[in-house]
């Protein structure tokens, strides 16, 4: 088990994480990675839920939606992808002809594993209305597959800019489909998958919390289970987490998403405090998977450009559509969007 310390140093903790690099050799490493991406004409992508020193060194941190409008536009000859499997592949989806690094190549997701892309294929093939809307925390095989991808940031602009007539596939997160359907009135098909992570965060939990902070808000995440999201004041991207903490006058903030969030929070609305939502077995709420890269890996991967995110260039045209249909409909007024 990995050590824990304070996140906040001497102050009262709200969370525990993993004990960080002593200060002179996090600069000394920080700097040498400055140096690569210099010298590499590279860029460095970050999720919000990398851990503090990556957040830090990053050139942009974000939710999925924000990072691959990131990946679409650089001019960077190497992206960095600091996340998880399926994001570096959106990254190399876009970028085809450029490098792409994933720090550690064995950092997965859960809701990808949930989808394979045989089993959707035969789902697909009983009925040839559907319509499938498929969130980006899959392979690049299902996004193939798909007739337009979402983020939690636009899935709701997404699913109301599909086709009335077509009968709408929504994969692989039935929770964040299940919230879908209740903000569009759209009736869908659910694939049964979720995000191991979210779907700790129990009503029990957050009752715990609450009596400790009354008055602090719940902000929650979509993948959240719908007993969760019942309880809170804002259901939202990370990306909005930090739009609507910024906007509230409250003081104090429960956050139902991965502990990783809560670096950037604390960053963009200094003065303000969150709490992480605990979960059965620790007080804060980490996905694993997000945990196996650090700064050390980023080091490693750009010194020798290597784990690279390599795809075929069918899977890579087929994959590229849907998303760039999903980045089209994003960059819409709201009115536009259907």
């Amino acid at each position: 088990m990995s050590e824990t310390v304070s996140a906040r140093g001497n102050d009262e903790s709200d969370f525990v994480t993993r004990v960080p690099l002593p200060p002179p050799q996090l600069d000394a490493l920080s700097r040498d990675i400055v140096d690569l991406k210099r010298k590499l004409n590279a860029i460095v992508l970050a999720h919000n839920y990398q851990v503090p020193e990556i957040q830090d060194v990053a050139d942009f941190v974000g939710d999925s939606l924000g990072l691959s409008q990131q990946a679409a536009k650089t001019k960077a000859e190497v992206i960095v992808f600091c996340g998880v499997h399926f994001m570096a592949e959106t990254a190399k989806i876009l970028n085809p002809g450029k490098i792409v690094l994933l720090p550690d190549k064995d950092a997965g997701c859960s809701l990808e594993e949930s989808c394979p892309a045989e089993k959707l294929r035969a789902l697909q093939a009983t009925n040839p209305n559907f319509y499938t809307v498929t969130y980006i925390n899959c392979s690049a095989e299902v996004k193939a597959l798909s007739d337009v991808i979402c983020t939690s940031g636009n899935a709701v602009k997404i699913v109301n800019a599909s086709p009335p007539g077509r009968d709408l596939l929504f994969v692989p997160d039935e929770n964040l489909g299940a919230w879908v359907m209740e903000q569009t009135g759209r009736k869908m098909t659910l694939w049964q998958g979720n995000c191991y992570a979210h779907v700790e965060f129990t009503h029990a939990g957050v009752m715990r919390a609450r009596r400790e902070f009354p008055d602090a808000p719940l902000v929650a995440h979509p993948e959240c289970t719908r007993a969760v999201r019942l309880l809170a004041g804002e259901v939202c991207s990370t990306e909005k987490m930090v739009d609507y903490c910024k906007r509230s006058p409250a003081p104090a903030f429960l956050i139902a998403t991965e502990a990783g969030m809560i670096h950037r929070l604390r960053k963009e609305c200094p003065g303000k405090r969150f709490i992480p939502v605990p979960v059965a077995q620790c007080r804060c709420n980490e996905c694993k998977f997000m945990k196996m890269n650090t700064l050390e890996k980023i080091y490693d991967c750009m010194a020798r450009l290597s784990p690279r995110v390599e795809l075929s260039r069918e899977i890579m045209e087929g994959a590229r559509r849907p998303i760039e249909r999903m980045l089209a409909i994003s960059s819409q007024p709201l009115a536009n969007a259907g």
